[in-house]
């Protein structure tokens, strides 16, 4: 009797002993389920927070700890309320590849935003081009800080670093419709045309970016969302925006400065077939290099009559006489915003003479503050583009994407002196000048009179129906965005 009591007893210990070590296994496996779903839930928060919030702390792993007291970190920005994000459902994801360069791409990018926003999907961060004539390897975090961008733009769209993993792998499938957009479109047209191909295939890729968002007529919320971007959320490194300040300050140490933006390099030259003051063996060379570049499609081209028309840059022989035309005066500080210029000394030779106190940022810095920056052509522009912003007086010698997106931004900082030359008109007095049918007081006279207009104040854009390659460019001139009172100019 004492054996089978004693049986049932350990039997009975032997079921309370199985109950609670599954008791412990559920508990225990309960657990590992609830702290998975949490480290989930906190890596995904971790794509937008943590390189905020690992901003804050001092790297652990850091190769170089002196280094880290030699560098100055941005101010901090007091504390403040993130805005809040904006809740829509999503359409479905949009990828673009700008192409061109660094002003071009940036513009883009600012019409990507607004037509995103528009359409109701995300936006991937931007893929920069990596294959135009200059091929710079960088990608959008080598030149903008992502963070800020995807951040400050919270309240308005979303915007992602790279595709959700399942979309992501059929893209890599080549799951993923790809087109260009038709140029200068109404944002009406992405609604009809756009949207209904994102819904239908979750992924649509841009792969052209470039005036394709109409300047005018379009919404003001968009064209001041566009500003947006440009003003506030596009905002470069901390590493170029740091180097861009102590340029800045070199340059005001000694005196007021001037940024002339000398167009007058390889690259345009070929594109443009200008050969100006070029030798046979120089045109012989530009007009290789237009032939080896299959989309430049105008191959052969009339110099002179280009030139006549007002469609080539400034040389900077001519520059020259144009700035001191203008009085300039020749102890001023000229900051040359530019690559390599085609011709090296030769050709600077009569500016130089002319304005002594020429500077580049290679002359300004030492090579090891710019050795990162080799090779990187839109991060060296982007430090032109800051040096830009800041001068006394800006003075592009073409109308390309950087002298139309520093005037506008130079708008947009108080309409600071921006001098546009006016091309035809400035070679035919040229000419003239040149050839003796002018004096130099007749020559100054009209070069300044010519400008009086030009220099940056406020104005109205000039729109011309149905020619929107021709009529003025909306960041040259975001009126929208500007503060003072406009003065119309006439629409034809």
């Amino acid at each position: 009797m004492g054996l089978k009591t004693l049986s049932r007893v350990e039997k009975l210990k032997s079921s309370i002993f199985s109950r609670s070590r599954m008791k412990l296994w559920l508990f225990r496996a309960t657990m590992s389920v609830m702290l998975w779903t949490c480290l989930i839930q906190f890596v995904a928060l971790g794509e937008i927070w943590g390189p905020r919030v690992l901003k804050s702390f001092p790297s652990c792993f850091s190769h170089d700890s002196s280094s880290s007291l030699d560098v100055k970190l941005p101010v901090a920005i007091p504390a403040k309320v993130l805005p809040p994000k904006r809740v829509y459902k999503n359409n479905g994801y949009l990828v673009v590849s700008c192409n061109g360069g660094l002003n071009q791409m940036r513009a883009a990018i600012c019409d990507m935003v607004a037509i995103a926003r528009y359409l109701n999907v995300t936006l991937i961060v931007p893929e920069l081009d990596k294959t135009s004539f200059w091929a710079d390897p960088s990608e959008f975090k080598d030149i903008f800080d992502v963070d800020h961008f995807i951040m400050s733009l919270r309240d308005e769209i979303r915007i992602l670093k790279e595709l959700p993993p399942r979309l992501k792998q059929r893209v890599e499938l080549g799951m993923m419709y790809t087109m260009a957009p038709v140029s200068w479109s109404d944002i009406s047209y992405y609604h009809n045309q756009i949207l209904p191909l994102i819904k239908k295939y979750k992924v649509v890729h841009l792969n052209r970016t470039d005036a394709r968002l109409a300047n005018n007529g379009q919404p003001l919320e968009i064209q001041k969302l566009r500003c947006r971007v440009n003003f506030s959320a596009l905002r470069f490194t901390p590493q170029i925006e740091e180097l861009g300040k102590r340029v800045i300050r070199i340059l005001r140490e000694n005196g007021p400065f001037l940024v002339l933006h000398l167009r007058y390099e390889m690259d345009m030259l070929a594109f443009s077939g200008c050969t100006q003051g070029c030798n046979v063996e120089e045109v012989d060379e530009l007009t290789r290099m237009r032939y080896a570049y299959p989309w430049w499609k105008e191959k052969i081209i009339n110099s002179d009559l280009k030139r006549k028309d007002g469609l080539c840059p400034l040389t900077p022989e001519e520059t020259a006489l144009i700035l001191k035309a203008l009085d300039i005066d020749n102890n001023t500080q000229i900051y040359i915003a530019a690559g390599e210029i085609y011709g090296g000394e030769r050709r600077m030779a009569s500016l130089v003479e002319a304005y002594p106190k020429l500077v580049r940022k290679e002359t300004l810095l030492e090579p090891p503050d710019l050795k990162f920056f080799q090779n990187h052509s839109s991060q060296m522009a982007a430090l032109d583009y800051l040096v830009s912003l800041e001068s006394e007086i800006f003075v592009p010698t073409y109308d390309g994407n950087m002298a139309k997106v520093v005037e506008g931004h130079r708008r947009y900082l108080g309409f600071k002196k921006t001098i546009s030359l006016d091309r035809k008109i400035m070679v035919g007095l040229i000419d003239e000048y040149t050839s003796g049918v002018l004096n130099w007081f007749e020559f100054s006279s009209a070069v300044k009179r010519k400008h009086k207009g030009r220099m940056g104040n406020p104005s109205t854009r000039f729109t011309i129906l149905d020619k929107p390659k021709e009529e003025d460019y909306f960041y040259a001139n975001p009126y929208e965005c500007l503060q003072p009172p406009l003065i119309k100019r006439s629409v034809q």
